[in-house]
């Protein structure tokens, strides 16, 4: 046996109210993403798209992250290069008046006088750079937060540690350099070597001999440069990467979380008609009487 539910009319405004409510809420919502330029006011409008955005928005903030280590270290490991280079040509300097001492039969005092004069100068230009600073960090020092890394007078500070920059996932890339293993330590210096130089000239003795002793250091300075050299083309890379991969981040947010403008009015019109078409339609379908309630 077939029951057929009657349909009452209060049913039928029931229904056609629940269904122009559910319209003009959809109204209200297409009204909003078309002023905002949003396709999410709040997490209900799009659970899905929610979880990606915010999956998104954690990818960024961690891009954001490693490209400001990404920066520190390309910066750090400049300045580290422009300090090896002002070290080497110090050194060279030093070698070439060492020649020229060691070339010339009879020195006059004078002459000798002059070229220790400019030795010692180019000896405090070594320290200088043995203490060259990035921001407010020596970066011969390693991760000691001393004053200097180097002292004439005491020699290196001490460090227990290398500093590293996280670039990526799983990559880092260390920023600092050992000054000891640039400028040597104790009687094996570049300090010591230029020391021994001058207290040849002052003596009399040939200093033929000190050019070996240069020569090491500079070899040891342009190793160490290229080493550098290696470390910095890592941070400028992980630099470029991450400036792709932050471009890529917000298409990915934005695909996601933004109204395109013409979808976004288009929509909004669209609705707008559907919504008063609705309207037009239920006022002429649904006019109930007085009868229509007493039945």
């Amino acid at each position: 046996m077939t029951v057929i539910a009657r349909v009452t009319t209060q049913m039928s405004m029931a229904a056609a109210t629940n269904r122009l409510q559910a319209g003009a809420a959809k109204l209200a919502q297409l009204t909003e993403q078309a002023t905002t330029l949003k396709n999410i006011g709040k997490p209900s409008d799009d659970p899905v798209g929610t979880a990606s955005a915010m999956q998104v928005r954690k990818e960024q903030a961690a891009n954001a992250q490693f490209t400001r280590n990404a920066d520190d270290a390309a910066g750090w490991l400049a300045t580290t290069d422009s300090a090896l280079g002002d070290v080497y040509s110090v050194l060279a300097k030093a070698r070439d008046l060492t020649v020229q001492a060691a070339n010339t039969g009879s020195m006059s005092d004078t002459d000798r006088d002059a070229v220790v004069t400019q030795l010692r100068a180019l000896s405090a230009d070594l320290a200088a750079s043995a203490n060259t600073k990035y921001g407010s960090r020596s970066v011969f020092a390693g991760s000691t937060t001393a004053a200097t890394a180097f002292d004439p007078a005491t020699g290196w500070a001490s460090s227990t540690a290398t500093v590293d920059r996280r670039i990526g996932d799983g990559a880092s890339v260390r920023v600092d350099t050992s000054g000891q293993a640039v400028f040597g330590t104790g009687s094996t210096s570049v300090f010591a070597a230029i020391d021994s130089i001058v207290t040849d000239l002052q003596n009399g003795v040939n200093v033929n001999p000190r050019l070996n002793e240069l020569d090491a250091h500079l070899t040891t300075v342009r190793g160490v440069q290229a080493d550098v050299g290696v470390r910095h083309a890592s941070a400028l890379t992980a630099q470029s990467s991450l400036k792709s991969s932050s471009v890529d981040l917000e298409a990915r947010r934005s695909s996601v979380e933004d109204k395109d403008l013409a979808k976004a009015v288009l929509d909004l019109q669209l609705q707008q008609t559907n919504y008063q078409a609705a309207l037009a339609v239920t006022a002429k379908v649904l006019q109930p009487t007085l009868m229509d309630y007493l039945r």
